[in-house]
């Protein structure tokens, strides 16, 4: 079975029950990607990897990556850890005009469109339409949402640019996939104190359907309908700078039991990060079965590298060894070019100093490429290398690897205790989507 067709068979075991879910992984950060495959290895799955429309796009997006650029990307990475290639179902995710809100409708759709078309022409399967934003000229209250016949409109023509594509350049392989919808708030963690996050409701995650279904049928999409297997809801989960809402099986109930009405439908859930697994466990059972993570993970990894630093600074300082100074650098970059965090973390210096650090939102996943921080790391690597760390640190600082090098799990090698780390996070998903082995 292709990748496709194996995702799709999840979704429907979790229709019937099974409690089958996907996690989706987020994130561009390396080390997040060989840990992702590496689990997925392991669980015999397949891996669900998406970039969005901010990262990668047909100018490059923030990673400096096509989409082209990143499907090599993501394929090197397997190859290096021998993953196999046709277990990686690769997604894009609220592909649209978000990047262009400040311009007129039909320049924004002319790029958007041709965001998807270089999704598709790449080797993207999975493709969430997200026309939801205001564009400049878009009439209507700006603290209301988009009209739903608009932004259903404007997804049927991104539909049919792909289905275009694929005719084109991917005809030999399985025709892409759906999801549709938003989930209101902004991608990547809420910014305010909030007593609460109030879940879409049913009424309305229904009307996204029926009025994205009439849309697909005007413009002769018939049969790309029957590939939207998801929408986008906001189950209730949320996070911020120092909070997490977690999922109310209750007040999502309504919402729950009403996409068992719909056809082959389940729900995609963004910003789960930080959850209970517990909590996405009972996501998964209550039909938000696609979870989508990211912070969380590369977050992880910083936990990871940060615990490792203070290892080698508790090590190798008093002997004189000069050590890697990754936190401070990390730092003194942020504050250097503060474009990725200054309108994120509000506060007085010692707020933003801390939330720099220690944010759940982690901001600071969009420094790590920076050479002096990749420098840093490189250097923290060799440094514990050469002198392993001592297992009454590792014991102190990462007792989950001090435990898998006592059983024998892994070694005690620096690269390895990194992603093991990460994989901390991940393996959280698989088991709550009844994907761990």
């Amino acid at each position: 079975m292709s990748a496709v067709d194996k995702f799709v068979q999840i979704l429907a075991d979790n229709r019937a029950g099974k409690g089958s879910g996907i996690y989706s992984i987020c994130s561009a950060q390396p080390t997040v990607l060989e840990a992702s495959m590496l689990q997925a290895r392991k669980d015999g799955s397949i891996v669900l990897i998406e970039s969005t429309s901010n990262q990668v796009d047909q100018f490059g997006g923030y990673t400096g990556m096509k989409p082209a650029d990143f499907v090599a990307y993501v394929h090197g990475i397997a190859d290096k850890v021998g993953f196999n290639k046709e277990d990686i179902l690769l997604g894009g995710d609220h592909l649209g005009p978000n990047a262009w809100q400040s311009e007129n409708a039909e320049p924004a759709m002319a790029k958007a469109l041709e965001l998807i078309r270089e999704y598709v022409k790449a080797g993207y399967q999975k493709i969430h339409l997200d026309a939801s934003m205001f564009c400049a000229d878009d009439a209507g209250d700006r603290h209301k949402p988009l009209a739903d016949e608009i932004v259903a409109s404007r997804a049927a023509s991104m539909a049919k640019v792909a289905e275009e594509t694929h005719a084109q350049f991917r005809a030999g392989q399985p025709k892409p996939v759906y999801i549709i919808g938003t989930e209101v708030p902004i991608p990547g963690g809420a910014q305010e104190e909030e007593e609460t996050v109030t879940p879409t409701t049913p009424a309305d995650a229904l009307k996204t359907i029926a009025v994205t279904k009439a849309a697909f049928e005007a413009a002769g999409l018939v049969d790309a309908w029957q590939r939207v297997y998801g929408v986008v809801v906001q189950p209730g989960v949320e996070f911020g700078d120092d909070q997490v809402f977690h999922y109310n099986r209750e007040a999502a109930k309504g919402l729950s039991d009403a996409i068992m009405d719909q056809e082959r439908f389940v729900y995609e859930a963004h910003s789960t990060d930080y959850q209970s697994e517990t909590g996405l466990t009972r996501l998964v059972e209550d039909h938000y079965c696609i979870l989508k993570v990211g912070p969380w993970l590369t977050f992880g990894y910083r936990e990871a590298l940060f615990a490792l630093a203070m290892i080698e600074e508790e090590m190798l300082a008093p002997r004189g060894i000069e050590t890697s100074k990754l936190r401070e650098t990390i730092d003194a970059v942020m504050v250097a070019e503060p474009k990725y965090w200054k309108k994120y973390y509000p506060g007085d210096e010692a707020t933003q100093a801390y939330k720099r650090k220690y944010s759940f939102s982690d901001r600071s996943r969009y420094y790590w490429p920076n050479p002096k921080i990749q420098a840093a790391a490189k250097k923290l690597v060799a440094n514990l290398t050469a002198h392993p760390a001592s297992l009454s640190l590792l014991s102190q600082y990462m007792p989950n690897q001090y435990s898998a090098i006592s059983e024998g799990l892994i070694a005690n090698e620096v690269e390895q205790i990194i992603i093991h780390r990460t994989q901390d996070v991940i393996g959280i998903y698989a088991r709550a989507c009844k994907m761990a082995k």
